[in-house]
């Protein structure tokens, strides 16, 4: 199933304000959002939850009924698609993703593979947010991946720059985790890898044979040019909601249906299939 391209939707993100792109939060909003994205050919979603108090945003949650009650919702309205749950979060403490983890069992989550200054200017050159280190070092690594096989979920290794990605090929080496790495080369970034589809096939080589790999790019028209190359380069892609607004048209989308009806086009166009939720599983080593 070379030709087969497994496409993920992540549906919401984790601080933009629901208002600014019609983002779903609430659980019935977010089987919605689950439903487009399966309509157009995505049999994978990437979950992070909110708050689901208004204002502010909707901040971050990791509160395990909230979250449990978005999952519910999501596999009673689209029973085959297959979760990929968020667990990324600053500081040592991750008892709440783990407590989500065990309490909804996802088939995927994403495990953060290393550490970044999280940073991005303003045009006047000031910051857009206060510098921020997004840490994930090795031991903190190491208890998302054992808390993931105590519960048989499958890590998905999001990589935001070049020694992120070799860094995973140390953790196989040090048997830190089992099965083929599952990569998310995360691009686009102001202090990561640049959205520079050259970047694609020298990143490939520094991974394991044997890896599943997709792009996740924040952006606008670059978005696009990336999962083009990347298809081209035999990988899987991602859109959504959380990685960008905006089609290749320019104009802005008005849910995460239109985003991966667009990038299903161009799975198309490269000369590509979609899979199916059954063949995304084998493919990617999911028990279902």
């Amino acid at each position: 199933m070379s030709d087969k391209v497994v496409l993920t939707c992540a549906l919401t993100g984790v601080l933009t304000d629901p208002s600014m792109a019609n983002l779903p939060v609430t659980p019935e909003q977010m089987a919605e959002a689950a439903q487009q994205a399966w309509d157009q050919g995505a049999t994978i979603v990437h979950c992070h939850f909110r708050d689901q108090h208004p204002g502010m945003g909707y901040l971050p949650t990791w509160d395990v009924d909230v979250v449990k009650s978005i999952i519910d919702a999501i596999r009673d309205r689209v029973p085959g698609i297959i979760i990929n749950q968020s667990t990324g979060l600053v500081g040592p403490d991750i008892s709440g993703p783990v407590a989500c983890l065990e309490a909804t069992k996802p088939e995927m989550a994403a495990c953060n593979a290393g550490s970044l200054n999280y940073l991005k200017l303003k045009s006047d050159g000031t910051w857009a947010w206060p510098p921020t280190l997004f840490d994930n070092p090795v031991e903190k690594v190491q208890a998302f991946l054992d808390a993931m096989k105590a519960n048989d979920v499958v890590p998905e290794f999001e990589c935001f720059d070049s020694g992120i990605v070799r860094s995973v090929a140390l953790y196989k080496k040090a048997g830190m985790f089992e099965g083929d790495p599952h990569i998310s080369l995360v691009m686009g970034v102001a202090s990561g890898q640049p959205a520079k589809p050259e970047w694609i096939p020298l990143l490939k080589n520094e991974m394991l044979p044997g890896t599943h790999w997709q792009v996740i790019c924040v952006g606008r028209k670059e978005v696009w040019d990336l999962q083009r190359k990347a298809l081209e380069e035999g990988g899987n892609v991602r859109t959504g909601l959380e990685d960008t607004f905006y089609l290749p048209s320019g104009e802005k989308a008005r849910n995460n249906g239109e985003l991966v009806e667009a990038l299903a086009g161009i799975v198309r166009e490269v000369g590509r299939e979609i899979a199916t939720a059954e063949e995304a599983r084998a493919i990617l080593g999911l028990k279902g």
